[in-house]
């Protein structure tokens, strides 16, 4: 599938480019119009580095940042955004002076849990959450839900794709966004025109990569 992508450079950055590939795609929450494949900015140190720098653009010195909570596989790019937020003098008020990277862990049932020795990094710290790719914002709900659970205050959200702007009252920053795709679209699977004009679903996918089905 991977060979048929197109390419759409970031705009503050053409080195950072998204993958894309048109088609009928079902995610957790809906059904979209494009595969974006994301999988070489978490894990090529270059383009996570990229990633990074534009987001943190985003954050001033006056946004608190003690922990960066890493969703989605991006604990690269999270290494990358603390050193760039450190550098811009983003506050932080933890007894070490540094920013915590860390990533949530995930019962059975999907519930979000943190484990003791790691709960130091978020009970009444400024979090910052980072995700792969959001279409419905709800995946990101659930997150800060998650991290206020532990005592957490939440600074921010980004991603690197985003569909949303704002949920819960946070705002999200991102590298791209759905105008930047041709012909983009997101529909709830009870909606979509696609299925009910018969068009077959041509993967499964979320933030890690896509599953065909055959």
């Amino acid at each position: 599938m991977l060979s048929e992508y197109t390419k759409i450079p970031a705009s503050m950055n053409s080195n950072v480019a998204l993958k894309i590939i048109p088609g009928h795609y079902a995610t957790t929450h809906s059904h979209i119009t494009n595969y974006m494949e994301i999988g070489t900015m978490k894990t090529r140190c270059s383009e996570a580095h990229g990633v990074a720098t534009i987001l943190a653009m985003h954050y001033t010195i006056s946004t608190p940042v003690d922990t960066i909570v890493c969703a989605d596989g991006t604990e690269v790019i999270g290494t990358y955004l603390a050193e760039e937020l450190t550098r811009a003098g983003v506050l932080n008020y933890n007894a070490h002076r540094t920013v915590y990277v860390i990533a949530p862990e995930y019962t059975a049932n999907g519930q979000i849990i943190f484990r003791d020795n790691l709960q130091l990094a978020i009970r009444g710290k400024h979090v910052l959450l980072l995700m792969g790719s959001l279409t419905t914002g709800r995946t990101l709900e659930h997150l800060m839900e998650g991290v206020r659970y532990y005592g957490a205050n939440v600074s921010g959200a980004c991603a690197i794709f985003s569909a949303v702007k704002e949920v819960d009252g946070v705002l999200v920053n991102a590298v791209f966004h759905p105008e930047e795709i041709p012909n983009y679209q997101s529909y709830s699977p009870a909606e979509c025109p696609l299925c009910k004009d018969g068009v077959p679903i041509d993967a499964l996918v979320n933030s890690f990569g896509y599953s065909e089905l055959k």
